[in-house]
């Protein structure tokens, strides 16, 4: 019997278009190329889902999203499970402490890679023009071909002057390409959202005295616990709700937005995260 390698393909479908359905991934990568993409109706349960994972694999298609983020976002989309799909209570709390920060920020940047962009492109130029902050491609897989396409891709959704393409400096203690960085962005920034973040890059920007806001649905990852203020939360959930919680603390002054800060404990916050998954899991069964 076939064996299904995707909704409604087999490897007799593969073979048709060509591709040696079991054997090394990037034979996957060239399935996905070849075959069309679904269809989400609306009508099903499970579209908000089913939609992310296609705007992904359209990235893997037009060379702006690594084979690997693939991987990435199915184990994302696993965390989600647990938390319920929904934002938990620990992560409004840090969403409230990372609106702080931004606010307080004398020049804070915005990190994108692939999934980002291709996931949450128009929300982080909205982010980008409420915290004055400008968005800075950086990528492990990097190649020029993806730093001009994402670049091209954020320009059509209303991004002005992204950084990225010509980078000067470099993350002290990564020796991979996501150490490149500009000189005026992610270099010389105080403050540094980080969504979807390595761990080694998010321990090495911390070490370069910055404070960082990651975004990671894993509350026990390495960028986790190493951040400044954690958003355990899906991409598309946490930054809607970061900008609408700016809106709310845009007329405070330094000394209470600092304040907040003082209040918020990364690290405890994260275990109240742990915790309410748990509870999540336990009501499940």
């Amino acid at each position: 019997m076939d064996r299904p390698l995707a909704p409604s393909l087999n490897i007799s479908q593969a073979n048709t278009l060509g591709i040696k359905a079991w054997g090394p991934f990037n034979s996957i990568i060239t399935l996905i190329s070849n075959y069309p993409m679904m269809a989400v109706p609306k009508s099903h349960p499970r579209y908000e889902s089913l939609k992310k994972r296609e705007l992904i694999i359209e990235g893997v298609r037009d060379g702006l999203v690594a084979e690997a983020g693939l991987i990435a976002h199915g184990r994302g989309e696993a965390f989600d499970y647990l938390m319920g799909e929904k934002t938990l209570p620990s992560a409004q709390k840090a969403s409230l402490a990372a609106a702080a920060l931004l606010l307080s920020a004398k020049h804070p940047v915005i990190s994108v890679n692939g999934n980002t962009a291709v996931l949450a492109a128009e929300d982080l130029v909205k982010l980008s023009k409420l915290a004055e902050a400008p968005l800075e491609i950086n990528l492990f897989y990097r190649t020029e071909e993806r730093i001009a396409g994402l670049t091209k891709y954020l320009e059509e959704r209303g991004a002005k002057n992204v950084l990225g393409a010509d980078p000067g400096k470099q993350i002290p203690g990564i020796d991979h390409a996501r150490s490149l960085c500009c000189d005026e962005g992610i270099f010389s920034a105080d403050v540094i959202l980080v969504p979807l973040e390595d761990g080694d890059r998010a321990k090495a920007l911390v070490d370069m005295g910055k404070k960082t806001i990651v975004i990671d649905i894993n509350p026990m990852s390495r960028s986790s616990k190493t951040a400044t203020i954690t958003l355990a939360d899906e991409l598309t959930r946490a930054i809607p709700l970061l900008m609408q919680n700016m809106e709310k603390l845009k007329g405070m002054g330094g000394s209470d937005l600092q304040k907040i800060l003082a209040d918020f404990d990364n690290l405890a916050n994260l275990k109240e995260t742990e915790r309410e998954i748990s509870e999540n899991l336990s009501a499940l069964v």
